[in-house]
């Protein structure tokens, strides 16, 4: 258990990263594709912070996530069952984990800027709670 806080910084320092870049990608006035890219890499990455955390949590409570085909989705269920996030907020991620899904598996250029937005006007809200 004595890990669990540094790996936890270091995760945080992280998505603090990828929110510092999401930022500058937002703040230019014309988005190609290249821009629209940049902006779902670190919606990506920082949604992958979260998992990280919730995943290290869970691991220093003993709490074993069995790697089948919905583990991404069992996380966040026992995670609420733990009492580490609540379903309001595991609602929220669950936006975030079927746009990774998509991400992963779909090219740059069909992303949407609008849906992009949409995700990024949420994430400050979804990243001001504490995991821990």
């Amino acid at each position: 258990m004595d890990k669990l806080p540094n790996q936890i910084l270091a995760e945080k320092e992280s998505v603090e990263l990828a929110l510092s870049n999401l930022k500058d990608a937002m703040n230019r006035k014309e988005k190609s594709v290249i821009e629209l890219a940049a902006i779902g890499t670190f919606l990506h990455n920082i949604y992958n912070g979260i998992e990280n955390i919730l995943k290290q949590i869970l691991h220093a409570k003993d709490v074993e996530i069995h790697k089948t085909d919905t583990w991404h989705k069992d996380l966040l269920d026992i995670s609420v069952s733990k009492g580490i996030i609540s379903d309001g907020l595991s609602d929220k991620l669950y936006e975030y984990l079927t746009f990774r899904h998509f991400f992963v598996h779909a090219y740059g250029f069909m992303l949407e800027e609008t849906h992009l937005e949409d995700l990024v006007n949420n994430i400050p809200e979804i990243w001001s709670h504490n995991f821990y």
